[in-house]
């Protein structure tokens, strides 16, 4: 049975209004720091009440370590950010057992990925050893550590950051690691306004140190509970399939997107219906979030290059316009 298809779990109408109201303040208050971002911001709250987790790749210097610093100060909780370099070992992301002599027993340190919210900076230039140490992590919300399995807090949202046009000492993330991040944005310049916005507002200071917390962990998690109930109707479900399936057996495409791209896909449009004040979600839903959930994932047959991706995404919006859009 879909997620969310039973007619007892369906979020109505009445309920909304209190939700929108929680996203809207979220949405807001990291907007104060992100200036004319305002989309942006909003695919980074669907990757958060998704459930899932977050791959910001651009240039230097466009906001994407603003963004992770913004949306954590928004949340009552802890946040850990994690420089990656090529030096970093498992353990120092993970932690380690120290041996206590007083007590002639091992005690678990755990590493900065036990955090609620955590900021995986230049994710790409850490080795392939330690990127891998983060895969049970982003599954399964746990780590699996000297014969033991310690939860993560909740609700354990990971952003990573990349430089997709700097090549040198990186390690290209792997497909099953990329497979484990909901979305992909990338952010863009800002227009010349909103520039004199940012230049004018870091006068006094940088604003993203003015933010306060606005939501708390529990209300994070009943959000993520309500978009668990956002309607899908069955003519939507099969067209994410259909868009799905095609990945697999296009002409230009290796490795098409995996069942779990697809169960992704389809909790970030209904996180994305919660977002936009609705209960039920829509076919533009799909449209938008098509590139961003699934271009990452996909494996071209022509070999990776500078373009961070383009071929794909542009083979994902090929394959949008042949598809059937249900009414």
């Amino acid at each position: 049975m879909v997620p969310g298809s039973t007619a007892d779990s369906i979020l109505t109408e009445g309920e909304l209004p209190p939700l929108v109201a929680l996203v809207r303040r979220l949405h807001d208050n990291v907007g104060r720091a992100l200036l004319g971002k305002d989309r942006i911001v909003e695919f980074a709250l669907v990757g958060l009440l998704a459930e899932g987790h977050l791959l910001i790749e651009d240039v230097p210097g466009v906001g994407k370590t603003l963004l992770a610093r913004a949306l954590a100060r928004s949340l009552d909780c802890r946040f850990n950010r994690i420089q990656f370099t090529p030096d970093l070992l498992p353990s120092d992301v993970l932690g380690t057992s120290i041996y206590n002599q007083a007590s002639g027993e091992f005690i678990f340190q755990p590493g900065p990925l036990f955090a609620p919210i955590v900021l995986a900076d230049e994710i790409n230039r850490a080795t392939p050893r330690t990127q891998s140490a983060l895969l049970e992590a982003m599954s399964e919300r746990q780590v699996s550590l000297d014969g033991r399995t310690r939860p993560l807090p909740p609700p354990f949202f990971v952003l990573a950051t990349q430089n997709p046009y700097e090549f040198e000492g990186t390690f290209p993330l792997p497909e099953s690691q990329l497979d484990r991040f909901l979305i992909r944005l990338r952010m863009g310049y800002p227009d010349p306004e909103t520039e004199r916005r940012i230049l004018s507002g870091h006068r006094p200071g940088q604003p993203v140190e003015t933010l306060s917390a606005v939501l708390s962990i529990d209300e994070i998690l009943s959000l993520q509970q309500a978009v668990r109930r956002v309607r899908v109707e069955a003519g939507l479900v099969d067209y994410l399939i259909a868009l799905v399936g095609r990945t697999r057996d296009h002409e230009a495409i290796a490795l098409g997107a995996s069942t779990r791209a697809l169960l992704a896909f389809y909790r970030a449009i209904q996180a994305l219906a919660l977002v936009r004040n609705r209960t039920f979600t829509v076919p533009d839903d799909v449209k938008e979030l098509a590139v961003p959930v699934l271009a990452h994932r996909l494996l071209t047959r022509t070999a990776r290059s500078s373009s961070g991706g383009h071929s794909a995404e542009q083979i994902v919006e090929e394959i949008l316009t042949k598809l059937k859009v249900p009414t």
